[in-house]
This record gives C-alpha cells, sequence and structure tokens, in this order.
C-alpha cells in the first residue's frame, strides 16, 4: 500500500552536531552513510553512553561539519565550523581543546564505521506528525529540531500515524533497487526537541507538547532489511 513520498533526508555526521539536508543517500546495513560515524567521548564519563551530547552542550548543536574526505568510502567532513565561525580540522586538538572548554571537562573524538546511535541506525518521521506538534505548541518547528533520517510526506497527513508502522516493513522506491526497513519501535523523545536548531535557546514547550499528545513518542525507529538508495521524492510503500 503507497502511503506517501520522502520529503527530506538528514544524516548527522558527528554526534549531535548540526546536521546535512541531502537529496539522495545511500542506505547500508548501519543506517546512511555518514551518518554519526564520529562522536565526542567525555572521558570522565564510565558508563555505558559516554556520549557528549546536545542534553548535556546545546550549543553543539551550533557546530556545523563541512568538506568532503576523499580518503574515506562513506561521506565523511573533514573540517567543523565552531559557533563563533572559527574552522577547525575534524581531527585537530583545536577542536577537542574547544569543545572541551565549553563542556568544562575533557572530550576526545572516536570514529566508530558502525556509527553511535541511541537506538537504532535509522530513524523515520511524518509531517503529520511534525504539523500536529506545531498546532499544540503554538510554534513553526523545524524539521532539523526533531533529528529524524528520514521524513516522510504521506497522503493522510495524521499526527503519530507511523506508530502504526511498527512490526511492519515500508519501502523506498520500486522494483528490483527498492530500499527496505522494519519499523521496530517508536521514537521516544528527549530534551533534544526543545533545542532550535540555529540558536540552542530551549524551549520546554515541545517536548511538553509530545508528552501531552503521545505519551512523550514521535516517530519511529529501523533495522535495514534491503540496503540501496534513497532520494527525496521516492514513493515510499507499507507491507
Amino acid at each position: 500500500m503507497e502511503i506517501g513520498r520522502i520529503s527530506a533526508i538528514f544524516r548527522y555526521p558527528v554526534k549531535s552536531m548540526a546536521g546535512q539536508s541531502v537529496d539522495g543517500a545511500r542506505l547500508g546495513w548501519h543506517g546512511l552513510e555518514g551518518d554519526r560515524r564520529w562522536a565526542f567521548r567525555r572521558l570522565t564519563d564510565k558508563s555505558g553512553f559516554p556520549w557528549l551530547t546536545a542534553s548535556k552542550l546545546p550549543e553543539l548543536l551550533l557546530y556545523k561539519p563541512f568538506g568532503l574526505d576523499n580518503n574515506t568510502a562513506e561521506p565523511l567532513p573533514t573540517h567543523v565550523c565552531t559557533p563563533e565561525g572559527k574552522e577547525y580540522e575534524l581531527r585537530s586538538d583545536e577542536l577537542r581543546d574547544d569543545v572541551s572548554q565549553r563542556f568544562g571537562s575533557a572530550v576526545e573524538l572516536m570514529n566508530l564505521k558502525h556509527g553511535i546511535f541511541d537506538e537504532a541506525c535509522i530513524s523515520v518521521l511524518s509531517l503529520g506528525t511534525v504539523r500536529g506538534v506545531e498546532r499544540e505548541s503554538g510554534r513553526d518547528l523545524d524539521l532539523r529540531r526533531f533529528r529524524p533520517n528520514v521524513v516522510i510526506e504521506t497522503e493522510a497527513a495524521e499526527p503519530f500515524e507511523e506508530e502504526k508502522w511498527v512490526g511492519r516493513t515500508i519501502t523506498f522506491g520500486e522494483g528490483n533497487s527498492a530500499t527496505v526497513i522494519g519499523i521496530t519501535l517508536r521514537d521516544e523523545r528527549c530534551v533534544m526537541v526543545n533545542f532550535d536548531p540555529d540558536t540552542a535557546e530551549r524551549d520546554s514547550e515541545v517536548m511538553k507538547s509530545f508528552v501531552r499528545l503521545n505519551e512523550n513518542c514521535g516517530g519511529v525507529y529501523g533495522t535495514v532489511v534491503k540496503a540501496g538508495e534513497l532520494r527525496v521524492g521516492q514513493v515510499v510503500t507499507l507491507g
């Protein structure tokens, strides 16, 4: 059953830093190529989740990875622009020191070829859900606030309709070249949705809207069943 089309695709080369909107991307067995392959680790944190995220340092959202490393098979950045406009090489001591100073504790950059994900390697969000939260919160909300990989404009345009897909598959494209993911669980939202992607200013009404409307959930996670290419405008089919 055709349910809509891909409206937007995002990848986030460095965990919790600014994302990149792309017209197309390859979806491999470990998510979108180039997505969350880098992250800063908090050296004093001995937990199972030592990564520095915007929940600990909101200004991390204002760091913008850029460039293209021709020495890697995946589309990975070479440099990062800081909130003040300084440009450092991604692997440089200068960038590490800049982030450490802003955070107030030592960090180190790590590269994991299989990605550094919270729950699953691919996330999907419907525009209907975004519009529903906008109405509830009384705000115009940038898609980047929700940190999705794939945004789908569905024909029904119902808020949270993607939750009906859990346990089923969705196919992007048609024929032998189609890409398939299995939808595994709901996306429980955290304080990340409260931060403006351009200013890092906090607005707690956004997360409160998710709580009131849908038990603090919005969007879904999935696993890759058949790798392939994704592109904006591609037909999406529910299986």
